[in-house]
């Protein structure tokens, strides 16, 4: 059976915080978000329109070191004064695709076999899963060099929903699992 990816239509942000930083509100206000703690980061993965507004670059200093920079270019940018204190940096512009499941946890091989084709069009991915199923986010401006290069191994779909603009802070259409 071939598998199913569905490209959601969310803009999505990928961002870093202190590990010892509580879990911001926004980062639980939207239809999609993601939260992980590990003893050296705070990350979350969130729709961009849930990040809070007035946001400016970041400064020199708190720049990321050279290894963790991306290949691509990036906006990168921290929270107001008061979450400054907390470091966080944020990647956005990032689309997902959605492994349709729920998949079973003694399936072998459904990452590798997705991200192989996305390797070898030399599209980086932040891979996330969740207890049913497995997350692709590449970046916007490739998810459609994406989609072609993932159609060697599943059927890829756009999702019927609409992308909600930054200045939107309602809750995006909640999609059906599976």
């Amino acid at each position: 059976m071939p598998r199913i990816l569905t490209l959601l239509p969310d803009r999505l942000a990928v961002c870093r915080l202190e590990p010892e930083a509580p879990v911001p509100g926004w980062a639980l206000s939207g239809a999609f978000s993601s939260v992980t703690r590990t003893p050296g980061e705070l990350s979350v993965v969130c729709a961009e329109a849930d990040l809070p507004a007035g946001r400016s670059p970041l400064p020199a200093e708190r720049s990321p070191r050279p290894a963790e920079r991306s290949p691509l270019p990036a906006e990168r940018s921290p929270l107001p004064a008061a979450a400054a204190a907390a470091d966080l940096r944020v990647e956005r512009g990032f689309r997902a695709f959605r492994v349709e499941g729920p998949l079973d946890f003694a399936l072998a091989g459904v990452l590798a076999g997705l991200l192989a084709p996305l390797a070898r069009a030399g599209i980086p991915v932040f891979a996330l899963s969740t207890f049913d199923t497995d997350y692709l986010l590449v970046r916007g401006a490739q998810a459609e060099e994406a989609a072609r290069a993932l159609t060697e191994v599943a059927e890829v779909r756009r999702s019927p929903g609409r992308a909600r603009s930054a200045g939107s802070r309602r809750p995006g259409p909640r999609l059906p699992a599976g």
